[in-house]
């Protein structure tokens, strides 16, 4: 059987990608290629070196204005490209290359707190303030959008009249934690 190829974008602490790794740690069919970061000082970085994951920095004329990054991605053939808390939009010439290959979480409920600066924090404060009942994640195929790609799955949380921005924070983060490395998985057992 031949072994899965996955490559992880990451632009924060990489708690999303430390679990994709445990998840998948004891597979001999699925193998974490390279984490790519577009912040130098990421603490993915560190998680990487602990976990023994090549990581890669680059910038954004790497990423966006030439197609260093394209090529470089091509060169690994992935089978799965997974966006595991990144930041920037995805450019088209990727999205192109890599036709429902590439998945993105985000932190609520699309299509409602989606788009361009709705991420993290954000994202939990403006459900918050809107009084929602409810929140939880997407998991979704990016397309050349921010977060307009088809949705794969969603997760719901109950949202508590005394929930905290960290409590919201906190539970969005367990049904990432529980729910992404396992649509991942069923992603790549389709292929």
């Amino acid at each position: 059987m031949k072994t899965k190829q996955i490559i992880l974008f990451a632009s924060g602490s990489g708690s999303n990608v430390e679990n994709i790794a445990n998840y998948f740690k004891s597979r001999k069919d699925v193998t974490i290629s390279c984490v790519l970061t577009n912040k130098s000082d990421a603490k993915v970085i560190e998680r990487c070196n602990r976990l023994g994951i090549n990581a890669l920095f680059f910038n954004r004329q790497a990423f966006s204005k030439s197609d260093f990054i394209l090529k470089m991605l091509q060169s690994l053939h992935p089978d799965l490209i997974v966006l595991a808390g990144f930041l920037w939009k995805m450019p088209e010439a990727i999205t192109s290359a890599f036709p429902n290959k590439i998945v993105n979480i985000h932190p609520a409920l699309l299509p409602k707190y989606g788009g361009k600066g709705m991420y993290g924090m954000h994202v939990h404060t403006a459900v918050k303030e809107n009084n929602e009942k409810e929140t939880g994640i997407t998991i979704h195929y990016v397309n050349a959008n921010y977060d307009e790609g088809a949705i794969i799955e969603q997760a719901k949380t109950v949202i508590e009249s005394n929930d905290t921005v960290e409590n919201i924070a906190s539970k969005v983060h367990q049904l990432e934690y529980e729910y992404f490395p396992k649509v991942i998985d069923a992603i790549l057992l389709k292929q």
